[in-house]
């Protein structure tokens, strides 16, 4: 039997799985890691697949395969996946590759750039697993759009950018509890159907395939509001989702309610929290900052056998 190996570190952040691979059996060698991500999807997405996907993954996984940097000085590239398909960038994600790399001591607990698909991240990581993280640019492409989910039910939301297109919703009229996940959940699918069908999209006619509900936090002295985040691949974000509230602040800054600097405390459906501020640039857009906590759960070797009829996801 033929039989492939690929090494990982499991991580999570805030409760969000990212499954960190850094032994992988090909090499990407495209210039830019946009280049690199296409390079990825249209020669090598069966391992995605055998990565995320069950009976190895799950739904709610996130992939990361490190690469090597395509600026000077930065600890690598990484290129983000989940069961569907492609992330541009993802938060909670870089926050789980940064303590991942710390793990196997291919970075020092000081000052760090990586290298993703929208832009070079500069980030922080300290022994304990913390993590502040420098955002891409971020900003409000849209203000109040209006949903019509059905004939009685209308909601609006801003079409904001984090590293992903997001549709941020706080007329739902929903409790956010985790108890309420599946209700939220099949809310989430229904805004995101009719943001295809109604053609609401982002910049350049880009889809926007991340939901953002918005609430009062559980206590106001822990945060200063809970989010329940779908996902492109029909899974809840654990945690507060770091392109999310990226695309947050952005809209709070568009609306003078956050102030440069101003710590925000966004606590996800879970309890988990991320602490954020943000910096105005002069073409009005931000550059946020993320905080938050990633813990290394598993390492190992996954094999793939080429007898296995599932060897690739289901």
């Amino acid at each position: 039997m033929a039989q492939q190996r690929i090494k990982f570190v499991d991580t999570h952040t805030g409760g969000e799985p990212t499954r960190v691979v850094h032994d992988f059996p090909f090499e990407l060698d495209a210039p830019t890691m946009l280049q690199r991500r296409e390079q990825f999807r249209q020669n090598f997405d069966h391992f995605r697949r055998a990565i995320v996907c069950e009976p190895r993954g799950s739904d709610v996984m996130v992939g990361a395969i490190i690469t090597p940097p395509v600026t000077e000085r930065s600890a690598g590239g990484v290129i983000f996946f989940n069961n569907v398909g492609y992330l541009g960038m993802c938060g909670h994600g870089t926050i789980g590759v940064a303590v991942a790399l710390l793990h196997r001591n291919q970075i020092l607990a000081i000052r760090n750039t990586i290298d993703t698909p929208v832009g070079t991240i500069g980030f922080d990581v300290s022994p304990d697993g913390r993590v502040t993280l420098e955002n891409v640019p971020s900003y409000r492409y849209r203000h109040h759009v209006p949903v019509q989910l059905d004939k009685t039910t209308l909601i609006h939301g801003d079409i904001a950018w984090g590293g992903n297109w997001l549709f941020i919703c706080e007329d739902h009229g929903l409790q956010l509890d985790a108890s309420n996940i599946h209700q939220l959940s099949s809310f989430a699918k229904r805004i995101r159907r009719q943001l295809d069908q109604q053609g609401i999209t982002g910049a350049d006619g880009a889809t926007v395939d991340h939901v953002d509900l918005i609430g009062p936090p559980t206590s106001p002295n822990a945060a200063d509001a809970k989010n329940f985040v779908l996902c492109p691949g029909g899974a809840y974000d654990r945690s507060p989702c770091g392109t999310g509230t990226s695309a947050k602040l952005a809209c709070l800054a568009a609306d003078g309610k956050l102030a440069e600097g101003a710590v925000f405390r966004q606590e996800s459906i879970v309890g988990s929290i991320f602490e954020c501020t943000y910096r105005q640039l002069e073409n009005g857009h931000i550059l946020p900052t993320i905080t938050g906590n990633a813990w290394v759960n598993a390492e190992g070797t996954l094999l793939l056998d080429s007898e296995d009829p599932f060897c690739f996801g289901l």
